[in-house]
């Protein structure tokens, strides 16, 4: 008597929802790059040379583009030391997009100072207060672009490479007289 678990999908409804998965993922990287590009023009037009929080302001949203790049790879890749690091930088990179949104809404005209806009403090609260509107978007799409990577991930591990019947499941049947006494169930 063995343990057997049918984990394993019809092939068509595996593929459709990989395929579902995958389109999602690349959609939500395609908003979270055009979000990232616009908060870095968006802090560029406080200022023409951004001083040292704008440029951290600039340098977090690189790291939100090269994550957003790399997540379709990192997704179906067989390095597990590089799916880790990818998302150890995606929750970073969240959590640091959050508390530039609730600074930028909290303490406008405090954050526009430490900016040393050019720009009158009106107009630039509106810039800034936009700039948050994308900072808060960008924190909603890594915790999408996270989980949807997670499950690519997971499908990728769970399906193997080929997601046909004979080679999907990774759970086989094992002997069960192979086990040590207590693990032996009889029936």
């Amino acid at each position: 008597m063995g343990v057997s678990f049918n984990i394993n999908p019809s092939s068509s409804s595996f593929a459709e929802t990989h395929s579902r998965k995958h389109k999602l993922l690349l959609i939500s990287n395609y908003i979270l790059l055009a979000a990232s590009s616009s908060f870095i023009f968006l802090t560029l037009s406080l200022r023409l040379f951004p001083s040292l929080v704008g440029f951290f302001l600039i340098l977090l949203h690189v790291l939100t583009i090269f994550i957003a790049v790399s997540s379709l790879s990192v997704a179906t890749s067989s390095s597990n030391k590089c799916y880790a690091a990818h998302m150890v930088a995606t929750v970073l990179t969240g959590i640091f997009q959050g508390s530039v949104s609730v600074l930028i809404f909290a303490s406008t005209s405090d954050f526009l100072g430490y900016l040393k806009s050019y720009v009158r403090e009106e107009d630039g609260a509106v810039i800034l207060k936009l700039a948050g509107a994308l900072s808060v978007l960008i924190f909603f799409l890594e915790w999408v672009v996270l989980a949807l990577t997670f499950l690519l991930r997971y499908h990728a591990f769970v399906g193997g490479s080929n997601s046909g019947a004979a080679g999907a499941s990774r759970f086989q049947e094992e002997d069960s007289k192979a086990w040590s006494r207590p693990f032996q169930v009889y029936v």
